[in-house]
């Protein structure tokens, strides 16, 4: 766990400044997260489906995704499996690790995970064996997604487990503007959903606390809900700037005395399981794996620029989709060879964009 609890703020440092490079479109990092993230990733089973928000990518490397994958996602090369370039950065998905692709509008997933709990349920195969793992932040518990996915598992009972992380902040939003009730939590026994809320810094406490809820889930075969209080230290993302509505002297002050990657290492040192050496060889191990998966990434082509037509249907393509294609061959075939923006543009794709100029 504290080794994937330090890949992430390693990861987040590299790609945080990739995108300051213009080398890649947006980013959003889990600074402060880690103990969340990762120990609720340590209390699933892999098979468990989940659907997350934006900062739950310690799940997928929890669970194999690999530094390579979400390298490529977030530069949409020809190794983006999950999107094929199509999707904004951090907006992975996979179905060979039942994570669920993330959708950038708020709360979505959270009806979504009632519906893919109760068909858990229905599958013989599956029945008391998985579950559905929800994640959000408390400022997508604002929206009415969260009441409908909430009423859902509760009248419809299914084994869908809610967590929260409760960070502070919906973007720019402190939540003590966001709602006068005592947090998330107060609002589960209203839905008649058992309930529990977790210091979200204190890694084996949210494992210990996810463990039980899936437990629940899987006896009870009902939802529960989880609130990790936690502290967003980074930007909302890359797009703002966390120090027009916050001091930084406030973000350096929980940096310091709560930060639970360094709670977790003293408390791993403490039983003689860890020391400087380890740490450092650790930091030094994770930094170069992923500059090397960076810098390789970086080198990749997009992929082929008629991937943009599929997967969008099943069956016959739409004849709106036939035509959009042969407009922009109509433009390859036109502007492509001819005018530089464009051709630099096509050098980047796979096949320079000849995929769709083949008769």
């Amino acid at each position: 766990m504290y080794e994937n609890m330090q890949l992430l703020p390693t990861l987040d440092n590299i790609l945080n400044n990739v995108q300051r490079q213009g080398k890649i479109s947006f980013y959003m990092t889990s600074y402060g997260e880690e103990a969340t993230v990762i120990g609720s990733a340590a209390a699933l089973e892999l098979d468990d489906e989940v659907l997350g928000q934006y900062r739950e990518m310690g799940v997928l490397l929890w669970r194999g995704f690999g530094v390579d994958n979400i390298m490529a996602q977030c530069f949409g090369n020809e190794e983006d499996a999950s999107t094929k370039g199509r999707q904004m950065p951090v907006h992975v998905g996979s179905p060979k690790h039942h994570f669920h692709t993330i959708s950038s509008p708020l709360a979505t997933q959270i009806p979504q995970a009632a519906g893919v709990g109760y068909a858990l349920r229905r599958d013989p195969d599956r029945r008391g064996r998985s579950i559905a793992a929800c994640y959000f932040g408390e400022g997508a518990a604002s929206e009415g997604d969260f009441h409908a996915g909430l009423m859902l598992a509760s009248t419809i009972p299914s084994p869908t487990l809610y967590i929260t992380r409760n960070n502070g902040f919906a973007i720019s939003t402190p939540s003590t503007e966001q709602y006068y009730g005592d947090g998330i939590a107060s609002r589960g026994p209203g839905y008649g959903i058992d309930t529990v809320r977790v210091d979200g810094n204190d890694v084996l406490a949210v494992l210990k606390a996810v463990r039980e809820g899936r437990r629940r889930c899987l006896e009870q075969g009902r939802a529960v809900l989880i609130e990790a209080m936690s502290y967003r230290v980074g930007h909302h993302s890359t797009s703002d700037d966390s120090f027009a509505y916050r001091a930084r002297a406030e973000v350096e002050d929980r940096k310091r005395i709560d930060n639970p990657i360094v709670r977790f290492r003293l408390f791993l040192e403490s039983q003689g399981w860890w020391n400087a050496a380890a740490e450092e060889e650790l930091k030094t191990r994770l930094k170069t794996d992923v500059m090397k998966a960076f810098r390789r990434a970086e080198t990749l082509k997009r992929n082929e620029l008629g991937q943009l037509f599929t997967d969008v249907y099943g069956g016959e393509e739409p004849w709106n989709l036939k035509e959009q294609r042969e407009e922009l061959t109509g433009l390859l075939k036109k502007y492509g060879e001819v005018w530089e923006p464009w051709r630099a543009e096509l050098a980047k794709f796979k096949n320079n964009g000849q995929d769709l100029l083949k008769p």
